[in-house]
């Protein structure tokens, strides 16, 4: 048995399996030293006694710190011929287990052997060999990588800083597998409940044997349903848990099966199944291909993981034996662990609630896993965060990281240790005696970090962490001599050097995060982000380190009046109604504003008083507003700039999934509030084409949308009128003598026509309140609000309903709206498979369309592998004053959500970023409530937004009758009318036939669902709810806000 041949390869050293040294070479002296005395849980040793006696006997010295809590006792070296010291000072090699403390590093040069070849200093720099954590940038052991790493210019003292080799890189060369570790060790202890309570491998052995021998008689507890245990990783750290495993009565299973077996109503309670998962079985390629090992470590970021949907919501006991390096997609984030909870509620057992992670990277592959853990206190508990929209809570996970579980097996861990490290140090031991290399050279060089005070080439990415230490010890050394020579008041140098601007910023959601990392990269700015959700704030600080953070509830107006009070500048990412408070407390401060929403009646009125405190209000900075504002007044001004009269202009911008998401029969995805997308379809609209006013009535918008807008060749657009676009003819954009004014809002087709049903059935009633009993009473609930009747207790002749559903619903939409309603969980349908959850029903009474909202939120929301796109995209069609040529311009771009930001948070929260910056370096002369409409503004955002990789494409084509523009293509659909409704033959028939009212009621509910009353139309005009009227393009129009495009 494998366990058996490991165990006595670690008990038996084979001494002639090693090469022997010879006293005539010259004396190296390896020293072993003491471990962490924090680490009060660590016994192993690197070096046995028995390895310690080979080395003595080859005319090694050999030195050891005394150490207490050692496996093995100081006399049991002094008894091969090992020296008990105080220090290792006369060491050239030292070996220890995990890291060195700080004040214990030697990093001195030492005098070469007695008798080594002749070098070119008077001495050589040591050898640490240790566990170090450092080579994965973990920035809590920075200060000890810094030990090894020069602060300056090379010289030649720093030639002789010691090398530092981690054991973690010890790989075999043609397998890549690592030949030095504790691996093995840890995976048998994380397979054990508090293995520090048993001596040796046999006595767990023993334990798990009775413990299955328990199931096998007794079986599991149905109501814990089959108790799967799933494993990660190929290495000996995977190894060791299946091993340990074996002593269980064990039924393997793979990932195909694991569905079926926790539905399975009759499981073998007996077994105890073990799903052990490799890569191919969730990474998967984003560009649908199959997984491939050599392809998957070439382009890492070409795949994603999906362990969060097809395994971990299945498992009892995760079991996490992977690695993980920067720039590797994780096994599961922070996002990913909330959505296997939430499908796992599905099942019976608290599945996915225990983890252990035996590889504690933290934050590492696991991203929720936040640090390690003690033998004595081996476990703590997280609570994930919320699925967005929803009430209830996911349940806590149990958390097992010990990142010293070898410990617990001091004895045959340190044996089987010193057994593998043994030819290594005998390597360096030839190395500092004679200059030669072996078989074991290279393989040192591949695990070496670390040389001569530089990073090996394989490591230099490191370095701007180290120079970030060096320069934050410096800054902290002058700053204490600062306050130590408060009697000599500091000169302007020194003042303009530590003096730095503070940035306040209010939010810490989905946009701060690409906001945060542009302003840190700032060193004269301090930036601080506020807001009420520990776990945001927590996660930007530990990712940017030279930001702070504060809880605040919007609603404490002292606490929000003392941040700002402290601030030079103040970015409000909070919701909209907020900003107007948050700007009198500006006010009251002198702090410049900067926001990303429309500039309101009320921020308007504000615009004297900050022009007397000459302070600026800066608004409508961020993608629509925004970006969307100063790529067009470029565009304008450009063509301006060309002797070009500007004709026509259209806009249209749109926040949606990119084309590899997932179908959903909206062909939509939330990454904001449901619930403002949903109030935005019931706006009126406004705009201008070829001389026309079209005026769209409020709750006509879904009805009035253009089919098919030519943005680009990739995929189909449909736009919808935003709002009133003829505010851009005069203030806004200058655009006074155009005969086509319009700004849209983008989704993919069947959207507008999908929402429009949704409004029809009253989904998006915002006036009524009501309760729901549970979601399939959802649809009948609205209806009813509508026909101010009670459906189920209604008299009237069946024929009715289906009238009502006739008159409501055009035949051809039923089918699209029915599976929509199935998709979404609303149907009470046997047809439709149905296995996402639905979120808790609402407690308190809400409108049908918060409650829609709700429920959108919910099932719509993009999960963690999926991106979101930005489209955004201007038309200039413009004479020639010249020549008379006409001339077509588009600024367009297209921009895609990235693992570490949703382009919706890029293309908000960076030109907010670079809008703050301007204010703060005095970069602005404008003073007053603002918008990004002069170019002292939009001309640097633009340029700041190129240079951050978000940039817009611009294209010219010279006019003509066959050529096809967005403003032809509107002109051909404006706007579509909406089909007459007519009477869906299949109900009547199916009513008639059908044998009570409930039948019935059921009938018309998996067929349309859909019983209510129009409700008369208040527009005149159109089907669609449009008016025209011919007015020139110079008359006044009135202003009100504008809407928001980016939803």
């Amino acid at each position: 048995m494998l366990l058996r041949r490991s165990l006595s390869l670690c008990r038996v050293f084979d001494a002639t399996s090693i090469p022997r040294f010879y006293a005539t070479r010259a004396s190296v002296t390896v020293g072993m030293r003491r471990e962490d005395p924090q680490r009060i849980w660590e016994r192993r040793a690197p070096l046995s006694p028995k390895a310690v006696k080979e080395l003595v006997e080859g005319g090694v010295n050999v030195e050891i710190e005394h150490c207490d809590r050692r496996v093995f006792r100081d006399q049991e070296y002094t008894a091969v011929g090992a020296h008990i010291v105080p220090s290792l000072d006369n060491s050239h090699i030292i070996v220890g287990i995990k890291e060195t403390p700080l004040n214990e590093v030697i990093t001195s040069p030492i005098p070469p052997p007695p008798g080594s070849p002749p070098r070119n200093h008077a001495k050589v720099p040591r050898t640490h060999l240790m566990f170090s954590h450092t080579a994965k940038g973990q920035p809590y052991n920075t200060p000890l990588l810094a030990k090894y790493v020069t602060a300056g210019s090379h010289t030649d003292d720093s030639l002789l800083l010691p090398r530092l080799i981690d054991y973690e890189l010890l790989t075999d060369e043609v397998s890549g597998k690592r030949t030095v570790g504790f691996g093995w060790f840890a995976g048998g202890a994380q397979s054990t409940p508090r293995p520090h309570t048993h001596p040796t491998l046999q006595s767990i052995q023993t334990a798990l044997r009775a413990i299955g021998q328990r199931v096998t008689h007794g079986g599991i507890p149905d109501s814990l349903g089959p108790f799967i245990i799933g494993l990660t990783g190929t290495g000996n750290v995977a190894q060791g848990c299946l091993d340990i495993l074996s002593e269980l009565p064990i039924q393997k299973v793979e990932v195909a099966d694991l569905h079926a077996l926790v539905t399975n109503p009759k499981p073998d309670m007996t077994k105890v199944y073990l799903c052990h998962a490799s890569p191919k079985d969730y990474f998967v390629r984003l560009d649908g291909e199959s997984y491939e090992r050599s392809h998957y470590y070439s382009n890492p970021q070409l795949y994603r993981s999906t362990f969060c949907e097809t395994v971990a919501p299945y498992l009892t006991l995760f079991l996490n034996g992977t690695g993980w390096s920067t720039n590797f997609p994780r096994l599961m984030t922070n996002e990913q662990l909330s959505i296997a909870l939430d499908k796992a509620r599905l099942f019976r057992g608290a599945r996915f609630t225990n983890i252990g992670d035996i590889s504690c990277d933290i934050e590492g592959g696991l991203q929720f896993l936040t640090r390690a853990t003690t033998l004595s206190s081996p476990f703590y508990k997280i609570s994930p965060p919320p699925i967005p929209g929803a009430n209830a809570s996911l349940p806590s996970v149990q958390m097992m990281s010990v990142d010293i579980l070898p410990t617990s097996l001091p004895l045959d861990a340190s044996y089987h240790f010193s057994r593998e490290l043994f030819p290594y140090v005998e390597s360096l031991i030839r190395e500092y005696q004679t200059g030669q290399e072996d078989q074991y050279t290279d393989a040192l060089r591949r695990a070496t970090i670390a040389e001569n005070g530089e990073l090996t080439t394989k490591h230099q990415w490191l370095l701007p962490g180290v120079q970030e230490y060096y320069y934050n010890q410096k800054e902290a050394s002058h700053s204490t001599t600062a306050d130590l020579t408060v009697a000599e008041p500091a000169t302007p140098v020194q003042r303009r050097r530590v003096a730095k601007k503070k940035l306040l910023m209010l939010g810490s959601g989905m946009v701060a995060r690409p906001a945060v990392e542009h302003i840190s990269k700032r060193d004269d700015v301090q930036l601080i982000v506020a807001g009420n959700s520990l776990i945001e704030l927590e996660q930007l600080a530990q990712e940017f380190a030279n930001i702070q953070y504060r809880v605040v509830d919007s609603k404490d107006e002292d606490g929000m009046s003392s941040l700002i009070q402290e601030a030079d500048a103040v970015i409000s990412l909070l919701p909209a109604f907020l900003h107007v408070g948050v700007a009198n407390l500006c006010l009251k401060h002198r702090a410049h504003l900067i926001t990303a929403s429309y500039t309101s009646p009320e921020m308007r009125q504000l615009n004297s008083a900050a022009r007397g405190k000459g302070l600026i209000f800066l608004n409508e900075i961020g993608l629509d507003p925004g970006i969307d504002h100063c790529s067009a007044l470029d565009l304008i001004a450009k063509i301006r700039s060309s002797a070009q009269r500007v004709q026509s202009f259209t806009s249209f911008c749109g926040g949606l999934p990119a084309p590899d998401v997932e179908y959903t029969p909206l062909r939509y995805k939330f990454s904001w509030s449901p619930k403002g997308v949903l109030l935005a379809g019931l706006n009126g609209a406004k705009y201008l084409l070829n001389g026309e006013i079209s005026k769209i009535g409020p709750g006509n918008l879904f009805q009035s949308q253009f089919p098919n807008v030519p943005i680009t060749d990739q995929f189909e657009l449909e736009g919808l009128p935003n709002r009133d676009s003829l505010l851009y003819r005069t203030k806004k954009y200058g655009l006074t003598d155009v005969n086509t004014l319009v700004r849209g809002t983008l989704r993919y087709p069947g959207f507008s026509s999908l929402m429009e049903s949704f409004k029809d059935l009253g989904l998006l009633n915002n006036v009524d309140k009501i309760r729901l009993p549970d979601w399939q009473s959802f649809v009948k609930i609205c209806l009813e609000k509508r026909l101010r009747t009670d459906l189920s207790t209604s008299t009237s002749a069946q024929h009715s309903y289906s009238e009502v559903i006739a008159d409501l619903i055009p035949s051809e939409k039923v089918s699209e709206l029915h599976t929509a309603l199935e998709w979404l969980g609303l149907l009470p349908t046997p047809v439709y498979s149905y296995n996402k959850p639905l979120p808790p029903l609402p407690f308190d009474p809400m409108t049908p369309l918060e409650i829609f909202a709700y429920l959108l939120a919910h099932q719509c929301a993009y999960k963690a592998h999926e991106r979101d796109m930005v489209v955004l995209s201007h038309e200039v069609i413009a004479n020639d004053l010249e020549t008379g040529e006409k001339w077509v311009y588009t600024s367009s771009l297209i921009e895609y959500g990235t693992p570490k930001a949703s382009a919706m948070a890029r293309t908000v929260g960076i030109p907010v970023a670079i809008a703050a910056l301007l204010v703060l370096d005095k970069k602005i002369s404008m003073r007053g409530v603002i918008g990004p409409f002069d170019r002292c503004i939009y001309q640097p955002v633009l340029n700041g937004m190129k240079a951050a990789g978000i940039h817009f494409k611009k294209t010219k084509t010279l006019w003509s009758p066959s050529l096809r523009t967005v403003e032809s293509s509107l002109e051909e659909n404006s706007p579509r009318i909406t089909t007459p409704r007519k009477h869906n033959p299949l109900l009547p028939s199916l009513v008639r036939n059908s044998r009570s009212t409930d039948e019935k009621l059921t009938l018309i509910t998996l067929v349309g669902n859909l019983s209510s009353k129009s409700e008369p139309s208040t527009a005149s005009g159109d089907q669609s709810g449009r008016t025209v009227e011919s007015v020139p393009p110079e008359a006044p129009t009135g202003e009100s806000a504008p809407g928001d495009r980016s939803h």
